[in-house]
């Protein structure tokens, strides 16, 4: 056999990669089998409290590049749940939609709220991701192309409203715009509101 017929094989450097990214890989596995396993027992009749282990990251939800998920920094996400948490008061519902580290960070800084701050009266997240089904009744299953595809519970519901679309296309951006009319609250609903608060 000569060495142009011989087996092609990897250096010490590429082995060392390789063995370095499937570690990493079963490490959020891991993970996320943790998260999912306590989320289970969180979310059921049974447990009257949550017992997640704060701070939540996103080191569970590996980015999935097919499915353009790019997750914000930790930074990033944590300004932007902080901006949504800013002028909450006991009635704000907010929905996170396609934006998951900001879910995450909403949740983290909820998780450390002070007692005498407003809490908003729901969070809830329209994601294509069933992996974050693991927040029970916070997820909900979206998916861009059937906009107007929710339960009816989640149309018109919602005071705030984050977005971050998969994907830059026209087609994405305008069922995300439709999405974003079906589930925010109508003004004259809101405004009935204030008007019987006064």
């Amino acid at each position: 056999m000569s060495d142009s017929d011989s087996e092609p094989e990897l250096s010490t450097a590429a082995l060392t990669a390789l063995k370095q990214f499937y570690t990493e890989k079963e490490s959020r596995q891991k993970a996320f089998e943790d998260l999912k396993a306590v989320a289970s027992t969180n979310f059921s009749t049974d447990s009257p409290s949550p017992s997640l282990k704060y701070p939540l990251s996103m080191e569970a939800f590996t980015e999935d590049w097919n499915a353009s998920q790019f997750w914000y920094t930790d930074s990033t996400a944590t300004r932007l749940a902080t901006q949504l948490l800013q002028n909450s008061t006991p009635e704000t519902r907010i929905c996170v939609l396609s934006a998951p580290s900001v879910f995450l960070q909403l949740k983290n800084l909820l998780n450390e709220w002070p007692a005498d701050k407003a809490r908003p009266a729901a969070i809830t997240l329209l994601e294509f991701d069933t992996r974050f089904a693991v927040f029970g009744d916070e997820f909900q299953y979206y998916d861009f192309k059937f906009p107007t595809k929710l339960p009816v519970e989640l149309k018109a519901r919602f005071d705030v409203i984050i977005l971050d679309p998969p994907f830059l296309s026209e087609d994405c951006q305008a069922k995300t715009a439709v999405t974003v009319g079906t589930t925010k609250q109508n003004i004259s609903t809101q405004e009935s509101k204030i008007s019987s608060n006064e």
